[in-house]
């Protein structure tokens, strides 16, 4: 069986702050690899690299680890200190301290058919790498447990052990789900009825930033490429799947347009360009010379969106803002202020791409307008 890289992901105090160490069996190109991740930093002390450690820190490493496909040992860390939670699920969702066997050649080549079954489907290329790593999940519990087939039985056995009983997420459930479902019918096993209810996600409203805390990490964000990137997101109100997806061409500034195509839902639309984001695209194009995608990283691929959420990560730390802010916060951010501007709320379910109003009216909830309209009983006090 081929050696695989393993990165183990710790907890560490350093100088009376807490961090996640990074450790792995000395080799360069890992060595280089892990340095070249954004605030990593070395201690003599603890003879280890580690990076400060945020609510989303460890999420991050661990896509930033498996894009080279890499193991990945993070069960050091509770299972509630690695909620990470965006409304796209774009990312992989977090496990905890399950201690499951290593895969199999044979199973690793057989869920590497099983991807390839599902792009065949037209699935994202997000649905498509949650399935797989859920699946990885399953696959290597069933190992765990001695269990040779798949049957309903094996499947609510895994929903308890590994879902219920180690309290993880209502969204990480129902993915799981629905990737073992998926690889059932790639596998064409028929099994009975499963007796797992789907619970139904909790109704919260999102983060959202005024538009003084927005200004301030596009200010604190002196790099053209980071800039330009986070002002599309924002201004455009935009998925940061549909950012990096764009291509220069998708840029209309005679019409005032984005196009956005194969958005969620494999459909293409039409959103905002603001004239004032023209001239930083202009110099940001004459500077980079984007070919492919608009955003690109290292041999023309698209920007990654790990390299994206350290732009944005290192922004909030020069801002000082402590709110708890994703990329997707800027698309809600956009949604509301578009809303608190007296926007009509169909025109910002067609900006935003929702298939129903139902989702578009959440901003109703965060949105300040009406709010302030009210007199509060505590001033005639």
């Amino acid at each position: 069986m081929e050696n695989r890289v393993q990165i183990t992901l710790r907890p560490l105090w350093h100088n009376n702050q807490r961090m996640v160490a990074v450790r792995f069996d000395y080799d360069d190109t890992v060595k280089d690899y892990v340095k070249a991740y954004d605030g990593m930093r070395y201690s003599n002390t603890h003879k280890t690299f580690y990076t400060a450690y945020t609510n989303t820190v460890v999420h991050e490493l661990f896509a930033y680890f498996r894009a080279k496909n890499w193991y990945v040992d993070y069960s050091a860390f509770k299972q509630s200190a690695l909620i990470y939670k965006e409304e796209e699920k774009e990312d992989v969702p977090n496990i905890d301290s399950c201690d499951l066997p290593v895969l199999s050649d044979a199973s690793h080549r057989d869920i590497a058919k099983f991807g390839k079954w599902l792009q065949q489907k037209r699935f994202s290329a997000n649905t498509v790498q949650t399935y797989m790593e859920v699946t990885k999940f399953f696959v290597r519990y069933l190992e765990l447990k001695g269990i040779g087939d798949i049957t309903a039985r094996s499947i609510e056995q895994f929903n308890y052990d590994f879902i219920v009983k180690a309290n993880k997420s209502v969204s990480y459930q129902n993915q799981c789900i629905s990737g073992i479902k998926q690889f059932i019918d790639y596998k064409q096993i028929a099994i009975d009825e499963l007796d797992i209810k789907r619970p139904s996600k909790d109704k919260k409203l999102p983060s959202v930033l005024s538009k003084q805390e927005v200004k301030a990490i596009l200010d604190a964000t002196t790099n053209l490429k980071h800039r330009t990137l986070l002002s599309v997101v924002y201004s455009a109100g935009l998925r940061i799947g549909e950012a990096l997806s764009l291509r220069p061409d998708d840029i209309d500034p005679i019409r005032g347009l984005i196009l956005v195509r194969s958005a969620k839902g494999r459909k293409d639309r039409f959103t905002l360009l603001s004239p004032s984001l023209v001239p930083l695209l202009e110099s940001y194009k004459q500077h980079y010379r984007p070919k492919r995608f608009l955003f690109e990283g290292r041999a023309g691929e698209a920007y990654t969106q790990v390299s994206a959420r350290q732009v944005l990560r290192k922004a909030l730390r020069q801002t000082g803002i402590r709110k708890y802010v994703t990329l997707h916060t800027l698309r809600h951010s956009f949604a509301t202020h578009l809303l608190e501007a007296g926007t009509d709320i169909r025109y910002i379910q067609e900006l935003l791409g929702h298939k129903s109003p139902k989702t578009t009216m959440i901003y109703t909830h965060v949105s300040s307008t009406n709010l302030t309209d009210i007199k509060n009983p505590f001033d005639n006090l």
